[in-house]
Protein backbone atom coordinates (compact mmCIF):
# COMPACT_ATOMS: atom_id res chain seq x y z
CA UNK A 1 0.00 0.00 0.00
CA UNK A 2 1.24 3.29 -0.85
CA UNK A 3 1.99 5.78 1.92
CA UNK A 4 0.03 9.18 1.36
CA UNK A 5 2.94 11.79 1.52
CA UNK A 6 2.49 14.88 3.44
CA UNK A 7 3.40 18.78 2.86
CA UNK A 8 4.85 20.50 6.01
CA UNK A 9 3.73 23.78 4.99
CA UNK A 10 6.16 25.50 7.58
CA UNK A 11 9.27 24.92 5.82
CA UNK A 12 7.96 27.29 2.97
CA UNK A 13 9.81 30.42 3.60
CA UNK A 14 7.18 32.32 1.45
CA UNK A 15 3.73 33.07 2.34
CA UNK A 16 2.20 33.67 -0.78
CA UNK A 17 3.09 30.38 -1.74
CA UNK A 18 2.68 28.91 1.25
CA UNK A 19 -0.77 30.05 0.53
CA UNK A 20 -0.63 28.54 -2.62
CA UNK A 21 0.50 24.79 -0.96
CA UNK A 22 -2.44 25.17 1.18
CA UNK A 23 -4.58 24.95 -1.81
CA UNK A 24 -2.78 22.41 -3.56
CA UNK A 25 -2.97 20.37 -0.37
CA UNK A 26 -6.85 20.97 -0.43
CA UNK A 27 -7.36 20.00 -3.91
CA UNK A 28 -8.21 23.46 -4.49
CA UNK A 29 -7.27 24.30 -8.84
CA UNK A 30 -5.06 26.97 -8.65
CA UNK A 31 -5.62 30.11 -10.26
CA UNK A 32 -3.58 32.71 -12.96
CA UNK A 33 -3.01 34.66 -9.81
CA UNK A 34 -1.76 31.02 -8.14
CA UNK A 35 0.31 30.47 -11.15
CA UNK A 36 2.40 33.87 -10.87
CA UNK A 37 3.17 33.23 -7.34
CA UNK A 38 4.64 30.16 -9.06
CA UNK A 39 6.50 31.85 -11.36
CA UNK A 40 7.85 34.59 -9.03
CA UNK A 41 8.09 32.87 -5.86
CA UNK A 42 12.27 33.70 -4.27
CA UNK A 43 11.57 30.49 -2.60
CA UNK A 44 12.53 28.00 -5.17
CA UNK A 45 12.73 24.85 -2.31
CA UNK A 46 9.38 25.67 -1.12
CA UNK A 47 8.06 25.59 -4.61
CA UNK A 48 9.54 21.89 -5.22
CA UNK A 49 8.24 20.35 -1.75
CA UNK A 50 4.61 21.69 -2.67
CA UNK A 51 5.27 20.23 -6.88
CA UNK A 52 7.17 17.04 -4.99
CA UNK A 53 3.87 16.97 -2.84
CA UNK A 54 1.84 16.74 -5.71
CA UNK A 55 3.64 14.32 -7.26
CA UNK A 56 4.30 11.83 -4.84
CA UNK A 57 0.39 12.00 -4.43
CA UNK A 58 -0.21 11.11 -7.86
CA UNK A 59 2.75 8.36 -8.34
CA UNK A 60 4.53 7.88 -5.03
CA UNK A 61 8.68 7.34 -5.70
CA UNK A 62 8.02 5.84 -9.26
CA UNK A 63 10.13 7.86 -12.09
CA UNK A 64 8.93 6.27 -15.58
CA UNK A 65 11.41 6.30 -18.85
CA UNK A 66 10.84 4.62 -22.52
CA UNK A 67 13.12 2.71 -24.40
CA UNK A 68 12.36 4.97 -27.45
CA UNK A 69 14.62 6.04 -30.14
CA UNK A 70 14.61 9.66 -32.28
CA UNK A 71 14.40 10.06 -35.91
CA UNK A 72 14.13 13.40 -37.81
CA UNK A 73 13.66 12.26 -41.67
CA UNK A 74 14.29 15.93 -43.16
CA UNK A 75 15.48 19.07 -41.62
CA UNK A 76 14.73 21.06 -44.87
CA UNK A 77 11.78 23.69 -44.37
CA UNK A 78 10.51 26.18 -45.89
CA UNK A 79 10.04 28.93 -42.42
CA UNK A 80 13.53 28.37 -41.99
CA UNK A 81 13.43 32.13 -42.27
CA UNK A 82 10.97 33.15 -39.58
CA UNK A 83 11.86 30.44 -37.29
CA UNK A 84 14.36 32.60 -35.72
CA UNK A 85 15.05 30.53 -32.86
CA UNK A 86 15.21 27.06 -34.75
CA UNK A 87 18.93 25.44 -35.15
CA UNK A 88 18.02 22.52 -36.90
CA UNK A 89 15.96 23.71 -40.59
CA UNK A 90 17.58 24.13 -44.00
CA UNK A 91 16.37 25.52 -46.87
CA UNK A 92 16.47 22.84 -50.13
CA UNK A 93 19.81 23.89 -51.60
CA UNK A 94 21.34 25.03 -48.16
CA UNK A 95 24.53 23.35 -46.86
CA UNK A 96 23.96 20.95 -44.32
CA UNK A 97 20.08 20.02 -46.19
CA UNK A 98 19.22 16.64 -46.15
CA UNK A 99 16.22 14.53 -46.77
CA UNK A 100 16.30 10.93 -46.35
CA UNK A 101 15.17 8.43 -48.42
CA UNK A 102 13.01 5.33 -46.98
CA UNK A 103 16.03 3.07 -47.04
CA UNK A 104 17.79 5.86 -45.15
CA UNK A 105 15.13 5.81 -42.59
CA UNK A 106 14.59 2.12 -42.24
CA UNK A 107 18.72 2.04 -41.77
CA UNK A 108 18.69 4.26 -38.86
CA UNK A 109 15.77 2.30 -37.28
CA UNK A 110 17.89 -0.44 -37.50
CA UNK A 111 18.99 -0.51 -33.72
CA UNK A 112 14.97 -1.62 -33.07
CA UNK A 113 16.00 -4.74 -34.68
CA UNK A 114 17.17 -5.66 -31.12
CA UNK A 115 13.81 -5.35 -29.47
CA UNK A 116 15.19 -2.70 -27.04
CA UNK A 117 13.33 0.17 -28.41
CA UNK A 118 9.67 0.26 -27.61
CA UNK A 119 9.18 3.90 -29.49
CA UNK A 120 10.04 5.93 -32.81
CA UNK A 121 10.11 9.12 -32.13
CA UNK A 122 9.78 11.25 -35.55
CA UNK A 123 9.58 14.79 -36.26
CA UNK A 124 11.27 16.85 -39.50
CA UNK A 125 11.22 20.18 -40.87
CA UNK A 126 7.96 21.78 -43.26
CA UNK A 127 9.58 19.74 -46.66
CA UNK A 128 7.52 20.39 -49.41
CA UNK A 129 8.39 17.09 -50.55
CA UNK A 130 7.56 15.51 -47.33
CA UNK A 131 3.89 15.04 -47.99
CA UNK A 132 0.88 11.90 -46.76
CA UNK A 133 2.48 9.46 -49.45
CA UNK A 134 6.21 10.05 -47.83
CA UNK A 135 5.43 9.69 -44.41
CA UNK A 136 3.00 6.60 -44.87
CA UNK A 137 5.52 4.83 -46.20
CA UNK A 138 8.05 5.24 -43.75
CA UNK A 139 5.27 4.35 -40.96
CA UNK A 140 3.87 1.13 -43.00
CA UNK A 141 7.27 0.28 -43.47
CA UNK A 142 8.54 0.82 -39.60
CA UNK A 143 5.61 -1.40 -38.36
CA UNK A 144 5.98 -4.38 -41.13
CA UNK A 145 9.95 -4.61 -39.81
CA UNK A 146 9.05 -3.58 -36.51
CA UNK A 147 5.43 -4.18 -35.33
CA UNK A 148 6.21 -4.37 -31.48
CA UNK A 149 7.73 -0.54 -31.87
CA UNK A 150 5.07 2.34 -31.36
CA UNK A 151 5.55 5.31 -33.68
CA UNK A 152 4.76 8.97 -32.07
CA UNK A 153 5.44 11.02 -35.36
CA UNK A 154 4.88 14.88 -36.48
CA UNK A 155 4.37 17.88 -34.81
CA UNK A 156 0.44 19.69 -34.61
CA UNK A 157 2.82 22.12 -37.17
CA UNK A 158 3.62 18.69 -39.69
CA UNK A 159 -0.07 17.60 -39.56
CA UNK A 160 -1.13 21.05 -40.79
CA UNK A 161 1.68 21.20 -43.33
CA UNK A 162 0.65 17.91 -45.18
CA UNK A 163 -3.13 19.14 -44.87
CA UNK A 164 -2.30 22.00 -46.51
CA UNK A 165 0.37 20.43 -49.40
CA UNK A 166 -1.87 17.83 -49.93
CA UNK A 167 -5.45 20.20 -50.20
CA UNK A 168 -7.09 17.49 -47.28
CA UNK A 169 -8.62 18.52 -44.07
CA UNK A 170 -6.81 18.19 -40.52
CA UNK A 171 -9.08 14.96 -39.41
CA UNK A 172 -8.49 12.98 -42.88
CA UNK A 173 -4.91 13.75 -42.77
CA UNK A 174 -4.90 12.36 -39.51
CA UNK A 175 -6.85 9.22 -40.44
CA UNK A 176 -4.65 8.41 -43.26
CA UNK A 177 -1.96 8.31 -41.09
CA UNK A 178 -3.10 6.49 -38.15
CA UNK A 179 -4.33 3.73 -40.93
CA UNK A 180 -0.36 3.90 -42.55
CA UNK A 181 0.31 3.28 -38.41
CA UNK A 182 0.70 6.40 -36.23
CA UNK A 183 -0.34 5.93 -32.80
CA UNK A 184 0.30 9.06 -30.92
CA UNK A 185 1.60 12.63 -31.85
CA UNK A 186 4.34 14.95 -30.15
CA UNK A 187 4.00 18.13 -28.77
CA UNK A 188 6.49 20.13 -30.35
CA UNK A 189 6.15 23.56 -31.82
CA UNK A 190 3.88 24.64 -29.59
CA UNK A 191 6.30 26.97 -28.73
CA UNK A 192 4.77 30.09 -26.42
CA UNK A 193 0.99 30.73 -27.44
CA UNK A 194 1.14 34.70 -27.32
CA UNK A 195 0.52 36.42 -30.51
CA UNK A 196 3.41 38.49 -29.98
CA UNK A 197 5.89 35.77 -28.61
CA UNK A 198 4.97 34.05 -31.97
CA UNK A 199 5.34 37.25 -34.23
CA UNK A 200 8.65 37.57 -32.96
CA UNK A 201 10.38 34.22 -32.89
CA UNK A 202 8.04 32.30 -35.27
CA UNK A 203 6.12 34.78 -37.44
CA UNK A 204 4.77 32.07 -39.80
CA UNK A 205 4.41 29.20 -37.63
CA UNK A 206 0.98 27.67 -37.22
CA UNK A 207 -1.17 29.87 -35.17
CA UNK A 208 -1.63 28.91 -31.24
CA UNK A 209 -5.36 28.39 -32.32
CA UNK A 210 -4.75 26.33 -34.95
CA UNK A 211 -2.46 23.94 -33.40
CA UNK A 212 -4.98 23.81 -30.81
CA UNK A 213 -7.37 22.65 -33.13
CA UNK A 214 -4.74 19.62 -34.73
CA UNK A 215 -4.90 17.87 -30.92
CA UNK A 216 -7.95 18.63 -30.46
CA UNK A 217 -9.23 16.46 -33.48
CA UNK A 218 -6.61 14.09 -32.75
CA UNK A 219 -8.33 13.54 -29.28
CA UNK A 220 -11.32 12.97 -30.84
CA UNK A 221 -9.83 10.66 -32.87
CA UNK A 222 -8.76 8.56 -30.03
CA UNK A 223 -5.45 9.74 -30.92
CA UNK A 224 -3.39 11.20 -27.76
CA UNK A 225 -0.71 13.27 -27.51
CA UNK A 226 2.15 15.22 -25.43
CA UNK A 227 2.33 18.99 -24.85
CA UNK A 228 5.17 21.29 -24.76
CA UNK A 229 5.86 24.90 -24.18
CA UNK A 230 9.28 26.58 -25.29
CA UNK A 231 10.40 28.63 -22.57
CA UNK A 232 13.67 31.06 -21.88
CA UNK A 233 13.81 33.52 -25.12
CA UNK A 234 10.95 36.38 -25.34
CA UNK A 235 8.24 35.51 -23.47
CA UNK A 236 6.62 37.23 -20.34
CA UNK A 237 5.06 35.41 -17.12
CA UNK A 238 1.84 36.09 -18.19
CA UNK A 239 2.96 34.55 -21.76
CA UNK A 240 3.84 31.43 -19.84
CA UNK A 241 0.08 31.82 -17.58
CA UNK A 242 -1.25 31.85 -20.98
CA UNK A 243 0.11 29.30 -22.77
CA UNK A 244 -0.29 26.47 -19.56
CA UNK A 245 -4.11 27.58 -19.48
CA UNK A 246 -4.75 26.97 -23.10
CA UNK A 247 -3.49 23.43 -22.38
CA UNK A 248 -5.49 23.02 -19.38
CA UNK A 249 -8.18 24.02 -20.49
CA UNK A 250 -8.04 21.37 -24.07
CA UNK A 251 -7.32 18.93 -21.25
CA UNK A 252 -10.34 19.29 -19.36
CA UNK A 253 -12.23 19.43 -22.90
CA UNK A 254 -10.74 16.29 -24.48
CA UNK A 255 -8.29 14.65 -21.59
CA UNK A 256 -6.21 13.49 -24.51
CA UNK A 257 -2.64 14.58 -23.19
CA UNK A 258 -0.39 12.16 -21.90
CA UNK A 259 2.36 14.45 -21.14
CA UNK A 260 3.20 17.76 -20.18
CA UNK A 261 7.08 18.87 -21.53
CA UNK A 262 8.49 22.15 -20.41
CA UNK A 263 11.43 22.41 -23.21
CA UNK A 264 14.35 25.06 -22.49
CA UNK A 265 15.28 27.07 -25.54
CA UNK A 266 18.92 26.90 -26.93
CA UNK A 267 20.24 30.16 -28.43
CA UNK A 268 23.36 28.63 -30.59
CA UNK A 269 23.07 28.80 -34.01
CA UNK A 270 19.96 30.96 -34.76
CA UNK A 271 19.17 34.36 -35.36
CA UNK A 272 17.20 35.12 -31.62
CA UNK A 273 20.28 33.83 -29.59
CA UNK A 274 22.39 36.47 -31.76
CA UNK A 275 20.07 39.14 -31.04
CA UNK A 276 19.67 38.45 -27.88
CA UNK A 277 23.25 38.32 -27.66
CA UNK A 278 23.21 34.82 -25.70
CA UNK A 279 25.14 32.70 -27.67
CA UNK A 280 27.38 30.06 -25.35
CA UNK A 281 24.54 30.19 -22.49
CA UNK A 282 20.81 28.84 -22.13
CA UNK A 283 17.95 29.05 -19.48
CA UNK A 284 19.51 29.19 -15.71
CA UNK A 285 18.57 25.92 -13.63
CA UNK A 286 16.15 27.67 -11.24
CA UNK A 287 14.23 28.41 -14.22
CA UNK A 288 14.33 25.02 -16.02
CA UNK A 289 13.25 23.65 -11.77
CA UNK A 290 10.65 26.44 -11.60
CA UNK A 291 8.96 25.39 -15.18
CA UNK A 292 9.04 22.18 -14.04
CA UNK A 293 7.31 22.16 -10.71
CA UNK A 294 4.98 25.24 -11.74
CA UNK A 295 4.03 22.32 -14.56
CA UNK A 296 3.33 19.73 -12.23
CA UNK A 297 0.68 22.14 -9.55
CA UNK A 298 -0.91 24.09 -12.80
CA UNK A 299 -1.50 21.93 -14.71
CA UNK A 300 -3.76 19.84 -12.58
CA UNK A 301 -5.40 17.63 -14.99
CA UNK A 302 -2.21 16.05 -16.18
CA UNK A 303 -1.12 12.68 -14.83
CA UNK A 304 2.65 12.84 -16.17
CA UNK A 305 5.09 15.82 -16.47
CA UNK A 306 8.56 14.71 -18.25
CA UNK A 307 11.60 16.26 -17.93
CA UNK A 308 14.16 16.64 -20.94
CA UNK A 309 17.66 15.56 -20.12
CA UNK A 310 19.19 16.34 -23.53
CA UNK A 311 18.06 19.96 -23.41
CA UNK A 312 18.60 20.67 -19.75
CA UNK A 313 21.83 17.72 -18.74
CA UNK A 314 20.99 14.58 -17.08
CA UNK A 315 22.41 16.34 -13.83
CA UNK A 316 19.21 18.98 -14.10
CA UNK A 317 17.04 16.22 -14.92
CA UNK A 318 17.87 14.33 -11.76
CA UNK A 319 17.34 17.11 -9.36
CA UNK A 320 13.81 17.87 -10.96
CA UNK A 321 12.90 14.41 -9.99
CA UNK A 322 12.30 16.30 -6.95
CA UNK A 323 10.03 19.12 -8.28
CA UNK A 324 7.24 17.52 -9.34
CA UNK A 325 8.71 15.07 -12.35
CA UNK A 326 7.61 11.85 -12.69
CA UNK A 327 8.72 10.81 -16.25
CA UNK A 328 12.27 11.31 -17.40
CA UNK A 329 13.21 11.46 -21.44
CA UNK A 330 14.69 7.87 -22.58
CA UNK A 331 17.27 6.53 -24.55
CA UNK A 332 16.69 8.50 -27.26
CA UNK A 333 19.46 7.30 -30.08
CA UNK A 334 20.82 9.93 -32.04
CA UNK A 335 19.04 13.11 -31.19
CA UNK A 336 19.61 16.00 -33.72
CA UNK A 337 17.31 18.71 -33.29
CA UNK A 338 18.58 20.37 -30.20
CA UNK A 339 22.16 19.61 -30.52
CA UNK A 340 21.68 21.83 -33.59
CA UNK A 341 20.94 24.47 -31.10
CA UNK A 342 24.19 24.08 -28.91
CA UNK A 343 23.25 21.12 -26.66
CA UNK A 344 26.00 19.88 -24.97
CA UNK A 345 24.49 16.78 -23.85
CA UNK A 346 24.97 13.17 -25.32
CA UNK A 347 23.06 12.06 -28.01
CA UNK A 348 21.78 9.02 -26.49
CA UNK A 349 21.77 7.32 -22.89
CA UNK A 350 21.69 3.70 -21.64
CA UNK A 351 19.07 1.92 -19.54
CA UNK A 352 22.20 1.45 -17.26
CA UNK A 353 22.64 5.20 -16.65
CA UNK A 354 19.47 5.96 -16.56
CA UNK A 355 18.90 3.42 -13.98
CA UNK A 356 22.03 4.46 -12.22
CA UNK A 357 20.44 8.41 -12.63
CA UNK A 358 16.87 7.78 -10.65
CA UNK A 359 18.23 5.50 -8.07
CA UNK A 360 20.82 8.29 -7.26
CA UNK A 361 17.63 10.37 -6.65
CA UNK A 362 16.03 8.14 -3.63
CA UNK A 363 13.52 7.06 -6.92
CA UNK A 364 12.48 3.72 -8.21
CA UNK A 365 12.75 3.19 -12.08
CA UNK A 366 9.97 1.98 -13.67
CA UNK A 367 10.46 1.42 -18.00
CA UNK A 368 6.94 2.22 -19.22
CA UNK A 369 5.62 2.01 -22.86
CA UNK A 370 4.31 5.03 -25.06
CA UNK A 371 0.91 5.19 -23.32
CA UNK A 372 2.39 5.22 -20.16
CA UNK A 373 1.59 1.94 -18.94
CA UNK A 374 4.74 0.38 -16.64
CA UNK A 375 6.00 -2.67 -18.46
CA UNK A 376 8.72 -2.92 -15.33
CA UNK A 377 9.78 -2.22 -12.29
CA UNK A 378 13.29 -1.98 -11.35
CA UNK A 379 14.82 -2.27 -7.59
CA UNK A 380 15.53 0.76 -5.70
CA UNK A 381 19.11 -0.55 -5.48
CA UNK A 382 21.55 -1.60 -8.19
CA UNK A 383 19.96 -5.37 -9.37
CA UNK A 384 20.08 -6.95 -12.70
CA UNK A 385 16.54 -7.87 -12.97
CA UNK A 386 13.41 -5.87 -12.37
CA UNK A 387 11.44 -6.96 -9.57
CA UNK A 388 8.41 -6.36 -11.20
CA UNK A 389 6.58 -6.69 -14.38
Amino acid sequence: MQIQPSLDLSRITDRALCAVGEKVASGTRLSAGDAKILFTSPDLLGLGRIADYANRRRHGDIVTFAANQHINPTNVCYLRKTCVFCSFARLPKEEGAYHYTLDQVFAEAESAASGLTKEFHIVGGLDMKAGLAYYSDIFRGLKSRYPHVHIKALTAVEIAHISRIEKMSVEDVLVALREAGLDTLPGGGAEVFGRGVRMTIADKKLAAEDWIAVHRTAHQLGIRSNCTMLYGHVETIDDRIDHLTMLRDLQEETGGFLAYIPLAYHPDNNELGIELGRQGSATTGFDDLRNLAAGRLFLDNFEHVKTHWIMVTPFLSQTALSFGVNDLEGTVVREKIYHEAGAHTAQGMSLDDILSLIRAAGKIPAERDSFYRILRVFDRTAASEPVAA
